[in-house]
C-alpha cells in the first residue's frame, strides 16, 4: 500500500462526495460542483486499481458513515465503526472491480452501471445524482453522457486527437438542462408540515408516550388556530399501533371536523405489523401502508432462518415489517397526494404513474447528528426534477421541506 494511494483516493472520493456537503453547510455554487464532478469522473477513468480501491473506500465512508448510528438505539454502539468500515470495503471492491480494466470504455460503462446495482435493495448511491446542484442533469441517459464525454477527452489527451473535444462537449451540453420548467409553486391549499424535535433516546419509552401523543395533539390544535385545512405530521410520530388505541382515534377522528391530519404510526393486521400513514378527514380515516421497506432496518432480506436470527441478536425479537403491494394516493381537498413514508420518498418505484403531489413524513432522529437528511433531500430532489413532482416533507429531528421540481433557468 503506497500512501499516495491513499491521498489520492481520498482527493477523489472528496470531489466526488462535495456536493453532499456543500449542500449540507447550504452552500450553492454550479460552476465549482460540475468542476469537482467532471474532475472526479476523470480520476476514476485514469487512476490505477489500488487508488480506485481507497477511492470506494472513502466514498462508502463519506456517504454512508451514519447507517450505523441506529445501532446505539438496541445497545450496539460498539458496532457503528464496524457498520462504517464495511460500507466503506463494500464500495471500495465496486470501484476496485471498475480499476481492474485498463479499458476507459468498460470503465465508463461500468460506472454508469453502478447507478443500477442495488445490493439487498438498498438504493442511496446513486452517481448520477452528483450534479443535482448544476446545470447537468441527473438522468441516467444524462449522467451516461456525460461519462462518455469524460472518456473521449481521456482518449483525446492520450492521443493527442484534439478532434474528440467537439463530441465531448456536445455530449456535456446535451445533458445539461437550460430550459424553464415554468412550474407553479402554489400548494392547493393551506398546509402545516410539522417538525418534532423527539429524541430518539426517548421517542419508544412507554413512559414519555402520554406526553408525545399530547405534543402532536397540541401540533393539531395549532394548525386549526392557523386556518390551515391540512397538517402533516412525521413518519410514526405516533409511537404505538394506532389502531390499538381507539381514545386516540375518537380524539383525531373530532378534530378532523375541522382540519386534515396525516400522521405516521403503527399499524397491525392479522399478526403482521406495518409502518403506516394515517389520514383523518371529515370524521373518518383511511391507512396507506409502507410498500418500500429499509433492508436490516423494517426487514431483513436474508433467508427466514437468517432473518429470524439476527431480529432476535439485534432487535429483541421483534419481527419484520410487512410491505404493502402498492403505493397508495390519498384524495385530499379534491387533489390526489401519493403517499411515501421515509425511505419511499427516494425510491423511483413511489414516483411512477404518481400525482403532482407527494406526501413523505420520515423520522430522521435514528441517524444524527450526520448527512443523512441532506442526501434524502437531494435525492427526492432528483425524482422531484425527473417526474415532475412536488414532495411535502414532514420529518423528526430534521429534513422537513417542501422540494419542487426544478432545473436551471427556473
Amino acid at each position: 500500500m503506497k500512501k499516495t494511494d491513499v491521498f489520492i483516493g481520498l482527493f477523489t472520493a472528496t470531489l466526488f462526495s462535495a456536493y453532499i456537503y456543500l449542500d449540507y453547510l447550504d452552500i450553492s455554487n454550479s460552476i465549482l460542483e460540475t468542476i469537482f464532478g467532471l474532475l472526479s469522473i476523470y480520476l476514476i477513468l485514469t487512476l490505477d486499481k489500488k487508488a480506485l480501491f481507497f477511492t470506494g473506500f472513502f466514498i462508502g465512508v463519506l456517504w454512508f458513515f451514519w447507517i450505523g448510528f441506529s445501532m446505539q438505539y438496541y445497545g450496539f454502539v460498539y458496532l457503528i465503526p464496524f457498520v462504517t468500515i464495511l460500507f466503506g470495503l463494500a464500495y471500495a471492491l465496486f470501484f476496485y472491480l471498475i480499476g481492474y480494466s485498463q479499458n476507459i470504455w468498460l470503465r465508463g460503462f461500468l460506472l454508469i452501471g453502478i447507478n443500477l446495482i442495488e445490493p439487498f435493495g438498498f438504493n442511496w448511491f446513486k452517481p448520477q445524482i452528483i450534479f443535482i446542484n448544476t446545470d447537468i442533469g441527473t438522468e441516467l441517459w444524462q449522467f451516461g453522457a456525460v461519462v462518455i464525454a469524460m472518456v473521449l477527452i481521456v482518449e483525446m489527451l492520450k492521443r493527442k486527437k484534439y478532434i474528440l473535444i467537439i463530441p465531448a462537449i456536445s455530449l456535456i451540453f446535451l445533458a445539461s438542462n437550460f430550459h424553464n420548467l415554468n412550474y407553479d409553486k402554489n400548494l392547493p391549499f393551506k398546509i402545516k408540515v410539522v417538525e418534532t424535535k423527539v429524541d430518539q433516546n426517548e421517542k419508544w419509552l412507554k413512559r414519555n408516550q402520554k406526553d408525545i401523543v399530547k405534543m402532536n395533539i397540541d401540533n393539531i390544535k395549532l394548525a386549526i388556530k392557523g386556518g390551515y385545512q391540512l397538517v402533516i405530521l412525521p413518519e410514526s410520530t405516533f409511537p404505538l399501533f394506532i389502531n390499538s388505541h381507539p381514545d386516540i382515534i375518537n380524539t383525531l377522528l373530532h378534530l378532523s371536523k375541522k382540519i386534515s391530519i396525516l400522521t405516521g404510526g403503527l399499524y397491525s393486521e392479522n399478526g403482521e405489523y406495518f409502518n403506516a400513514s394515517y389520514l383523518f378527514q371529515n370524521e373518518d380515516f383511511k391507512v396507506a401502508k409502507k410498500v418500500v421497506l429499509v433492508p436490516f432496518g423494517e426487514y431483513i432480506p436474508l433467508p427466514k432462518f437468517l432473518s429470524n436470527w439476527i431480529n432476535q441478536i439485534f432487535f429483541d425479537g421483534v419481527q419484520d415489517f410487512t410491505p404493502a403491494s402498492e403505493p397508495t394516493d390519498f384524495k385530499i381537498g379534491g387533489e390526489l397526494f401519493r403517499n411515501a413514508i421515509c425511505y419511499e420518498a427516494s425510491s423511483e418505484k413511489m414516483y411512477n404513474n404518481a400525482p403532482k403531489f407527494m406526501i413523505a413524513i420520515s423520522n430522521n432522529g435514528w441517524f444524527l447528528p450526520s448527512i443523512e437528511p441532506t442526501l434524502q433531500k437531494l435525492l427526492i430532489q432528483h425524482f422531484s426534477n425527473i417526474y415532475g413532482v412536488t414532495v411535502i416533507h414532514s420529518s423528526n429531528m430534521a429534513g422537513t421541506d417542501i422540494i419542487y421540481p426544478k432545473f436551471i433557468g427556473d
